[in-house]
């Protein structure tokens, strides 16, 4: 199976560095993956094909209000993942040695990292939120809640062939430039794969360009143009994640250590205060 996902990758990157023209000079067209958006290839082969370039030295991307407490967002970076032969996510995903970990139906880890006998089951995430902040100049721009909801799901249906019966809901926040926008489908259902949309936006869209025909994403309210210059993805799952405080995070850690000074600085104060106080009283 790992053979046929190869060649699946190899062939992938041929036929689209047959036609490309590379902009990341001045690495040539055979080393160079660019192609339209595509309406079959899973993110889980795509990945692989990036993963690719950066073999490759062809510059790549990486990965740096939730919907509700158990959205978690996906900034563990690219990693390549191991696929089925359908080029769905494999439920535990390693990275070449014995750290393992589950992953969600968008190749989100979702759990603990562990050793090779973790168990994770396939899980299927069926809601993401969107955080989009649009550029300044368009904040003088009245936004009516509804036409821009219009405008998201055409946006979305355009760039990404998402049908528009998945945007559930449009909140719009003028001051902070924020529109949220809830891309939800049924639970249970396993036709629509959410994960390609947050493919081309974690990707194309919020970092670096990965596409030949690179456009900014942009929203038509009423003919005039909303920029975005910020994007934040939320996943939730059908199954809550398994995190646990197992693995405590740089910011975490460096909360602890700062209070664990407080603490001894606050110790050694009383101390010496209880050491001065007993030498005047030997002194009386």
């Amino acid at each position: 199976m790992k053979v046929l996902i190869a060649l699946f990758v190899v062939v992938l990157v041929d036929v689209v560095a047959s036609q490309c023209k590379c902009f990341v000079p001045p690495i040539k067209c055979s080393k160079c993956l660019q192609f339209s958006l595509p309406t079959v290839i899973p993110k889980c082969f795509l990945i692989k094909a990036e993963m690719y370039r950066a073999r490759n030295n062809v510059t790549t991307r990486s990965i740096g209000g939730k919907s509700v407490e158990t959205a978690f967002v996906d900034n563990d970076g690219i990693y390549d993942p191991e696929c089925e032969s359908d080029g769905k996510f494999k439920a535990i995903q390693c990275n070449g040695t014995d750290v393992c970990w589950g992953v969600n139906s968008a190749g989100v880890r979702r759990s603990d990292k562990g050793d090779k006998n973790i168990k994770c089951e396939p899980v299927e995430t069926y809601w993401v939120r969107l955080e989009l902040k649009h550029k300044a100049n368009d904040a003088t721009v009245p936004l009516d809640a509804t036409k821009l909801k219009t405008g998201i799901e055409n946006a979305l249906l355009e760039r990404y062939k998402l049908d528009k019966k998945f945007v559930s809901e449009v909140k719009y926040d003028r001051d902070g430039r924020l529109i949220v926008v809830d891309v939800k489908k049924p639970e249970k259902e396993r036709i629509t794969d959410l994960s390609l949309m947050t493919y081309y936006m974690e990707g194309h869209e919020s970092l670096k360009p990965l596409f030949q025909d690179y456009k900014p994403f942009e929203v038509s309210v009423e003919g005039s143009k909303v920029s975005v210059e910020n994007i934040l993805l939320y996943y939730v799952d059908e199954v809550v994640p398994t995190f646990t405080m197992q693995s405590p995070t740089d910011g975490i850690i460096a909360v602890i250590v700062v209070v664990s000074l407080i603490v001894i600085a606050g110790l050694l104060v009383l101390f010496f205060l209880a050491q001065r106080q007993k030498a005047q009283y030997s002194k009386a």
